[in-house]
């Protein structure tokens, strides 16, 4: 099982990012994809989910208004698209994947991409 994780960049503040994940070795369309991010001295925080049996999403309050979720099952690809970036949310990214799991508790995925580094200028 591989989670590919890309598209984190330097962007100033207003800007806006897409990330992709990228899975293989599992049956996607079957699994929750969770966005994660850790800043240098804080905890890990969960951002952006996708169900991908009924498209549900949601995301963490910090994020919601600005940050969106979609999925390409064709691709077996989730997209987290990134809007009115702030420098707060400068942070390492990691998709993470989980059949039996949907929520926040990213003790409860049982896969993980690595980061791809997302930083927000003022």
């Amino acid at each position: 099982v591989q989670l590919q994780a890309s598209g984190g960049g330097l962007v100033q503040a207003g800007g806006s990012l897409r990330l992709a994940c990228t899975a293989s070795g599992i049956s996607f369309d079957d699994y929750a994809m969770g966005w994660f991010r850790q800043a240098p001295g804080k905890e890990r925080e969960g951002v952006s989910f996708i169900k991908m049996t009924d498209d549900s999403t949601y995301h963490a309050d910090s994020v919601k208004g600005r940050f969106t979720i979609s999925s390409d099952i064709s691709k077996d690809t989730v997209y987290p698209q990134m809007n009115s970036l702030k420098p707060e949310d400068t942070a390492v990214y990691f998709c993470a994947g989980s059949r039996t799991y949907y929520g926040g508790d990213g003790d409860r995925y049982e896969y993980w991409g690595q980061g791809t580094q997302v930083t927000v200028s003022s």
